[in-house]
C-alpha cells in the first residue's frame, strides 16, 4: 500500500506553491487578518484558525501555529512542515528553485526506508546552540525551557544538556515523519511551550516584535533534543533518520547575515530582523 505524505507550507502572503499534490499551503497567522477592504483575508488557502488551532498565538509562535494545526488537522501517513520560502530538495535540475523542490515521486520510495526526515545540519562551527541563542536572542528562554524539560520529562535532561552544548543541530521547524512520531512530538512539544508561555508571560511584552517570535526559535532547538531522546531510548534508530538539503526560493544576504552573527557573537548585538 502506497504511504500517503502531506507536508503543510507555512506562509502568511500569497506565494508561488509548488503543484505536487503532497503539499498543503497553509495561511499561518490567519486569525483577524483583514485584506485593504476590511474583509477577511484570503489567501485562497486552508486557514490555520479553522479546525482545533492556536491561530492567535501565531504572532509569537510563528510557523508552529501551522504546525500544531496539521498535529490536530491533517490525517496522513507522514506529516511535515516546510516554507513558503525554504522547501527540502533532493535535485538541482534547474536554475528555478521551484523546480527542485522536493516531489511525491522523490520521496515515495524513501518512505518505506525511514521514518523521520530532516533538513541537513546546520553548523555554527564557533558557537553552541546555547551560546548563539544567547548572542542572538535571550538565554533566559532556553533556561527556563531547560527547566521546564527537567520537571516535565527529567528522561530527556542528558540530551538536553547534549544539545544545547551542540554547535551544530537541525533547524528551521523543518520535518518530515511518520505520524506516529509526529503526533508523539507535537504533544511533547506544545506541552513545554505552553508551561514557558505561562512562566515568560509578561516579561515577553517587553520584547521587540522580532524578538518576541522566540517560541519558534526554541522550538528549532529542542526539536533535536527531542529526537537525541528517540535514539537514545531506542524508539528510533539514527539508520531511520534521513537528512536531505533544503533550497531557498530567494537570495540569502550572506554579507548582513555573517556581519550580524559576528555582531552578536563580539559585539553583543541582538538580531532584529530575518536575512
Amino acid at each position: 500500500m502506497e504511504n500517503k505524505a502531506t507536508i503543510i507550507i507555512a506562509t502568511h502572503k500569497k506565494y508561488q506553491m509548488p503543484a505536487d499534490k503532497m503539499y498543503l499551503p497553509v495561511h499561518v497567522g490567519a486569525e483577524g487578518k483583514k485584506d485593504s477592504d476590511g474583509k477577511e483575508l484570503d489567501l485562497g488557502y486552508i486557514k490555520d484558525n479553522t479546525g482545533d488551532n492556536i491561530s492567535l498565538k501565531n504572532p509569537s509562535f510563528c510557523e508552529l501555529t501551522g504546525l500544531y494545526w496539521a498535529w490536530k488537522n491533517v490525517d496522513s501517513d507522514y506529516i511535515g512542515l516546510a516554507h513558503y520560502r525554504r522547501h527540502f530538495s533532493l535535485s538541482k535540475k534547474s536554475k528555478d528553485p521551484f523546480d527542485n523542490i522536493l516531489t511525491y515521486d522523490e520521496l515515495a520510495p524513501l518512505l518505506s526506508k525511514y521514518r523521520v526526515f530532516v533538513p541537513k545540519k546546520r553548523k555554527y562551527y564557533i558557537e553552541t546552540l546555547y551560546s548563539h541563542y544567547a548572542h542572538t536572542h535571550y538565554a533566559e528562554h532556553l533556561d527556563v525551557t531547560k527547566e521546564i524539560i527537567a520537571e516535565k520529562y527529567p528522561e530527556y535532561t542528558d540530551s538536553c544538556n547534549k544539545v544545547y552544548k551542540q554547535t551544530y543541530g537541525y533547524m528551521f521547524n523543518m520535518m518530515i515523519m511518520r505520524k506516529d512520531l509526529f503526533q508523539n512530538y507535537c504533544e511533547w512539544l506544545f506541552n513545554i511551550l505552553f508551561e514557558l508561555e505561562k512562566r515568560i508571560g509578561e516579561s515577553s511584552k517587553e520584547l521587540s516584535f522580532f524578538q518576541g517570535r522566540f517560541y519558534g526559535r526554541v522550538s528549532e532547538i529542542i526539536f533535536n533534543v527531542w529526537l537525541d531522546y528517540q535514539v537514545k531510548s531506542g524508539t528510533i534508530s539514527q539508520k531511520d533518520i534521513n537528512e536531505i538539503p533544503c533550497i531557498y526560493t530567494e537570495k540569502i544576504d550572506w554579507n548582513r547575515k555573517i556581519k550580524s552573527f559576528i555582531g552578536a557573537k563580539f559585539g553583543h548585538k541582538k538580531y532584529e530582523g530575518s536575512f
